[in-house]
């Protein structure tokens, strides 16, 4: 029996196929007001047509200083909504679903003026130094993730995924080489996250997913190991967190332990989170490869998989990915003759 096809369902939400679209910035808001245009439009509509069950839109700020680049999308105003809902009533048609990334980028924000952080570090000696938040400041941002998180749902996203992961504010937060705060922010690393998910889970239906996506590792010298992620997503999972997206590193340049990069990389991290917490996980990581990413839910280290590049190079890798591992194709009724007939 084949798996990658096959209908998968978390509370609330019903996907058509194990197959997600991971988050992948654009950086083509050129108008730099955070809002979606045309080009975002054709790029996640194009991926519902090319078969996808989950779309997952690429890491939307909650604040115009917690962007990678100006030219990175937002959700910190409701003047944001409308062209989210165009996008989403639009992937809806094709039967996928579609959530979206919230994030801040905390000293990773490359155009803030400073940018800000839970401790004065920098990314790298020759990067800018940030501003450490103060307790009251931290106590606005997740204010702000719930805000974010409250226009996602009236834009009609089916779920949310919190960006836990790639040494954005939430992993700094809970990253010990990088949080040297005296408050209680730095005496529980785990401290920002849960608020930031317990604050969002007040305002999402609740039969809502909400997803999460950590590294499961820093690659930076006596970066964090294994361990120490799984045990702060135990207490993400205890604060709401359903669904966890594992990916590693992007904390800053790697030290003498280095990221790989041959399919399926990730897997072993997403074993150990789905053995160790017994929640759904997406796995991530070079997994465009359909025997690959099949073998994955066959061992059963993921319950979904998520393709990245694989999704830039071909918007239609879902459709694809299903007829080399079934033999049948199930493209949009305006592309059938192009495939074979179902059997």
């Amino acid at each position: 029996m084949t798996q990658l096809d096959k209908q998968y369902k978390i509370k609330g939400l019903s996907l058509k196929n194990k197959i997600v679209m991971a988050p992948m910035c654009q950086y083509s808001v050129d108008a730099k007001d955070g809002i979606p245009n045309d080009w975002h439009f054709v790029h996640y509509v194009s991926r519902a047509v090319g078969g996808a069950g989950l779309i997952i839109v690429e890491m939307t700020d909650v604040d115009p200083d917690g962007r990678i680049t100006d030219y990175d999308l937002g959700l910190w105003s409701d003047e944001h909504v409308p062209a989210y809902r165009r996008i989403v009533d639009e992937v809806h048609r094709y039967n996928a679903k579609i959530g979206i990334q919230i994030a801040h980028a905390g000293r990773k924000a490359e155009d803030a003026e400073p940018p800000v952080a839970p401790s004065a570090i920098p990314v790298t000696p020759e990067s800018k130094v940030p501003r450490a938040l103060t307790t009251e400041e931290v106590k606005q941002t997740v204010k702000q993730f719930q805000d974010a998180a409250k226009r996602a749902v009236e834009a009609g996203f089916d779920t949310i995924e919190i960006h836990g992961a790639h040494g954005y504010l939430i992993h700094q937060f809970h990253s010990p080489l990088i949080n040297k705060r005296e408050d209680r922010y730095g005496e529980d690393l785990s401290l920002f996250g849960v608020e930031v998910i317990q604050a969002i889970k007040e305002v999402i239906p609740e039969d809502m997913p909400l997803l999460m996506r950590i590294s499961a590792m820093e690659y930076m010298d006596e970066g964090y190991d294994l361990n120490h992620s799984v045990d702060i997503a135990k207490k993400y999972q205890e604060a709401g967190v359903d669904v966890f997206h594992i990916s590693s590193g992007g904390e800053g340049p790697p030290g003498k332990r280095k990221p790989a990069n041959h399919p399926g990389y990730q897997l072993r991290f997403a074993r150990t989170f789905r053995q160790e917490l017994n929640v759904p996980i997406i796995a991530v990581g070079v997994l465009e490869h359909p025997k690959v990413a099949e073998a994955a839910l066959g061992n059963e280290d993921a319950d979904l998989i998520a393709v990245g590049r694989g999704m830039l190079k071909d918007p239609y890798c879902a459709i694809h990915a299903i007829e080399e591992i079934t033999g049948i194709a199930v493209p949009p009724k305006q592309y059938e003759r192009a495939f074979p007939r179902k059997k």
